[in-house]
């Protein structure tokens, strides 16, 4: 057990350095760490450009033999475990004639032998599939990369072991996209194109596919050459890429070169970008960055230690209400098609509006203090825009409706949690029509997080798992989500009935050294700690209450009275890649600490 005074102090230094990383822009950075498989996706694309970017070629796998762990595998950071995808990606981007990977060459052989059981290029593909079932999105790119290394043994036979997506499908009218099944989601559409037109090129099917395929490239290359979104540059380096992520856009240039169109503008484009994005270490991180989320989290954050949002010590609430407020998207999606008024994790015109931001930018600009007419208006919009994703069943999916049941277009807990809680923080300033509209969403919402709350009162969430977790799942991150969104809600029997459910199993799931990792019995992180209390801190029980405290003891211990903050890789990127984000243990204190402040004064 902790006292107030050590919490209060321990919150007061986290603040402040909090307060410190505020960038002038008013925002806050959200750089993510380099990514082994990042780096060798980029790597193994530049190499098909011939010796045109041999030094950088050179550096990236230098970074990936630095960064092999000691079993021979690699990891999707330098603090996870090794994994077969990336390990695979990182044995396909070495390069054999080069002594200087032998050793790491045939240390991710013997994982791979321990792993899948031999190299035999059917066990690899059976392994592979056996990770991603259905969803081609990365399947088919991994399997091709493996292909086009020399790791999958003789062309073409090769290539009957990558699925041949159907690039053809492209061509037709984007309204028909959604009801194709086209194996892939929909942010993944710029890589169903290249990677299928490889596969159709090095083992042409059977006629009329074959013919079909080929008449409509030049018409599937011009649609991904137009949801290629331009945009200013970030510090000088380009952005507007597909979804500001390296891998994504090293997987296209990858099927540009293999199919011999490297020159096509689209390749140049991703060429370009990866030049820009390579880190002076030498490697890649999986996305550009994720300011504009870090800065909501941060807003929310801060405001949790006072009685009416944010307080006025250091920070220029004006700066970053303008920040958020420009970072909002005016214009279709090229990607999704999604309507104008969300949010993307940053502010880069390639990153596609999504659930998750928009319901954090919303949140933050009511935690900026009173709001003026544009941020009511924006919100608003934004508030409209999260009720029409709305998916069938009541849930929130990521990006859009209707592309299917792939992972990041369904519906998720935690994504519909963060919806409750920005529609609730606007929903008095709402006119009469959208009120109701934002009711009855709403009400759905909550019906399907009641029907989704597991049987032990755990809610499960997508974007964020925990790599020592039974099936990688992190539900003590969801489970403190949805249980702070069901608190924001009007009080109601059947509400309370799963916050008490939710409450009693984050209270079980707690270590005995008063932290929580992703679930029992799990080691604890900061991360996971800090929300956990921060849920617990406003259920009102003394059972609950004592939880919270025993978690802010470990966390005024674990961050040194709020000076250090170490990070752990739960959060999940796209096709299940982890990564770390520095500031989340330090948001997330400072959430968990103020909540149980300002509970206390309550």
């Amino acid at each position: 057990m902790t006292d107030a005074l050590s919490i209060d102090a321990t919150w007061n230094a986290a603040r402040t350095r909090l307060i410190a990383k505020l960038e002038p822009r008013g925002s806050w950075p959200g750089v993510l760490p380099l990514s082994s498989l990042a780096t060798a996706v980029a790597v193994s694309a530049l190499d098909r450009l011939g010796d045109r970017h041999r030094e950088r070629v050179a550096r990236g796998r230098a970074w990936l033999v630095a960064h092999a762990n000691a079993d021979g595998g690699w990891g999707d950071t330098v603090d996870s475990p090794s994994n077969l995808p990336t390990t695979l990606l990182c044995w396909g981007a070495l390069n054999l004639g080069d002594p200087s990977v032998a050793a790491a060459n045939a240390g991710a052989e013997r994982w791979l032998h321990r792993r899948v059981g031999s190299l035999q290029p059917e066990a690899i593909a059976r392994a592979v599939a056996e990770i991603y079932g259905q969803d081609l999105t990365f399947t088919a790119p991994l399997l091709a990369q493996l292909a086009l290394m020399g790791r999958l043994g003789p062309e073409p036979a090769c290539w009957k072991l990558v699925a041949q997506l159907p690039c053809e499908l492209a061509a037709l009218p984007r309204g028909l996209w959604p009801w194709l099944r086209l194996g892939v989601v929909s942010y993944g559409l710029p890589a169903l194109v290249t990677i299928g037109l490889i596969r159709h090129r090095r083992l042409p099917g059977s006629r009329p596919w074959r013919w079909l395929r080929e008449a409509t490239v030049a018409k599937s290359l011009r649609v991904i050459e137009s949801m290629w979104p331009n945009g200013p540059t970030d510090t000088g380096r380009m952005s507007g890429g597909y979804n500001e992520a390296p891998p994504l856009i090293g997987f296209v240039l990858l099927g540009l070169a293999a199919a011999d169109l490297a020159e096509h503008p689209v390749a140049r484009r991703c060429e370009r970008y990866l030049c820009d994005w390579q880190d002076a270490a030498g490697g890649w991180a999986v996305e550009a960055h994720m300011r504009t989320w870090v800065t909501s989290l941060a807003v929310a954050a801060l405001a949790s230690g006072y009685d009416q949002g944010v307080g006025q010590d250091g920070i220029d609430s004006s700066a970053v209400r303008s920040w958020l407020l420009g970072c909002q998207r005016k214009i279709r999606d090229a990607t999704t098609r999604a309507a104008p008024g969300g949010w993307a994790w940053n502010e880069l015109v390639g990153s596609m509006p999504d659930g998750d931001d928009t319901s954090g930018a919303l949140l933050a600009l009511r935690c900026l203090g009173p709001a003026d007419p544009a941020s009511t208006k924006a919100a608003l919009l934004g508030a409209a825009w999260l009720a029409g994703i709305q998916n069938a069943d009541g849930g929130i999916p990521t990006f859009c409706r209707g592309w299917g049941k792939l992972p990041f277009d369904r519906s998720c807990p935690d994504l519909t949690a963060h919806a409750l809680r920005g529609w609730s923080a606007w929903l008095a300033d709402a006119d009469p029509t959208l009120a109701r509209r934002l009711v009855r969403a709403a009400a759905r919402a909550e019906k399907y997080l009641a029907d989704n709350q597991r049987a032990d009162g755990a809610w499960v969430p997508l974007w964020f798992g925990n790599q020592a977790a039974p099936r990688l799942e992190n539900p003590v991150y969801g489970t403190a989500q949805v249980v702070l969104a069901l608190q924001a809600r009007p009080p109601a029997q059947a509400t309370e009935i799963l916050i008490r459910r939710g409450a009693a199993w984050l209270v079980a799931a707690q270590g005995a050294d008063g932290g929580w990792g992703g679930d029992a019995g799990v080691p604890p992180s900061v991360e996971e700690t800090a929300l956990a209390v921060a849920a617990l801190a406003g259920t009102g029980q003394a059972e609950q209450r004592a939880a919270a405290l025993r978690g802010a003891a470990w966390l005024c211990a674990r961050t040194q009275g709020g000076t250090v903050f170490p990070s752990a890789p739960i959060g999940l990127y796209f096709a299940q890649l982890w990564y770390g984000q520095e500031l989340y243990p330090h948001v997330w204190t400072v959430l968990a600490l103020g909540r149980l402040r300002t509970s206390r004064a309550g």
